[in-house]
């Protein structure tokens, strides 16, 4: 069932990204080169693939989603700002450290959602994820070494939605 479901899923990334309906038609050697594509993701990386499948069936698991994914680009944008500001600053006023966050997720996509889409925000870096549910963060302006006040500042905006998506 895993297989059969990283494999619709990778033929959807593959769809997306080549979209073979140019000009009314299909492309057929696209089609097919997507499904050759597919089959092998879900065949050789199913193991590594992560084993909360469920979730990517879940028709409120996939609203969450939906509704996460302009949040997270708003929060790109507005941290894309900040460090072109800061960037342009005449006196660059940064102040570089690595700080350490609590991550309430349990299951590990949900962890590593975290992890990417802090490192994907610009002027934040996933550096170290412990067992224990902490991550190491390098952060370009560092507002409070407080581990409370810098889980607030980084990764609340995030977990909430990534709660509803993969717990």
């Amino acid at each position: 069932m895993r297989r059969l479901i990283y494999f619709v899923l990778a033929f959807i990334v593959w769809v997306l990204l080549t979209w073979p309906f140019a000009d009314g038609k299909i492309d057929f050697q696209v089609v097919i080169a997507g499904v050759i594509a597919a089959f092998l993701i879900a065949v050789l990386f199913h193991e590594i693939l992560p084993k909360e499948h469920l979730v990517f069936i879940s028709p409120v698991r996939v609203f969450w989603f939906l509704v996460y994914v302009p949040v997270f680009f708003y929060y790109v944008m507005k941290a894309n700002l900040d460090v072109v500001y800061r960037a342009l600053h005449p006196k660059m006023p940064i102040k570089p450290g690595i700080v350490k966050i609590k991550t309430n997720l349990k299951t590990e996509s949900g962890i590593t959602a975290l992890a990417n889409s802090i490192t994907l925000t610009p002027g934040t870096l996933t550096v170290d994820l412990t067992d224990d549910g902490f991550l190491y963060i390098h952060w370009i302006n560092v507002k409070s070494d407080d581990v409370e006040q810098a889980t607030k500042f980084i990764a609340r905006r995030f977990e909430w939605f990534l709660k509803k998506i993969f717990e």
